[in-house]
């Protein structure tokens, strides 16, 4: 019975992101919603329990516009999300090259944390904005952008459990579903998933 209901839930997940992209196809073609053929986004998950809303989602209405998706980790092979879902990186967070996208968007979730105090994704952060490029993050990934000094003076938002980290370093914490200051768009947390996605495509559509 249990695993019949959990099957029936997966089904009209996969079905709800399906018409989703379908939506977005059409709204594309129709002029409505920017295209974004021709761009290339890169999407950093925890090589555990990266949280599964916060990549499907957001990856869904980029892809559904046009975009080429990558998706990075700290490790290859199969890695599982928080709520099971299973994924295959393209490449690893050491082989991102900032100069390949258009875009760079940390995943969120409990392994993110992984990324907190990372040199490699400090180095990624910082080049993308130094490159007048989007960077996004969400969840608890805006703490990553803040511990690399990314966030002094900037209206962010985050998991509100994390809130402080923010503070700490400058941020200027709303507590908004997705934030947008200039091309940094934060989001706080799987809820504001889509609602992130749709922040991120909306900047790659006007630069």
């Amino acid at each position: 019975m249990r695993r019949g209901l959990i099957f029936l839930i997966l089904l009209l997940v996969v079905g709800s992101v399906h018409a989703c992209r379908e939506e977005a196809r059409e709204q594309a073609k129709e002029g409505l919603v920017p295209s974004l053929d021709g761009k290339s986004v890169v999407m950093i998950i925890a090589s555990r329990d990266f949280r599964d809303e916060e990549l499907q989602e957001p990856m869904s209405v980029l892809e559904a516009r046009g975009a080429q998706v990558t998706i990075a980790c700290s490790v290859l092979g199969e890695v599982t999300g928080a709520k099971g879902m299973k994924v295959t990186p393209d490449i690893l967070v050491d082989q991102v090259n900032v100069e390949d996208y258009h875009a760079v968007i940390f995943v969120g979730g409990p392994g993110a944390t992984e990324y907190w105090d990372d040199p490699k994704a400090h180095s990624i952060a910082k080049e993308t904005v130094a490159a007048g490029k989007v960077l996004g993050a969400i969840c608890i990934a805006p703490v990553t952008l803040a511990n690399a000094g990314l966030l002094g003076g900037k209206r962010a938002t985050v998991f509100s459990s994390e809130k402080g980290k923010l503070e700490a370093t400058g941020a200027i914490y709303t507590g908004a579903d997705v934030e947008v200051d200039g091309k940094i768009i934060t989001g706080n947390g799987p809820n504001a998933a889509t609602k992130f996605g749709e922040a991120i495509a909306q900047a790659l559509g006007a630069s």
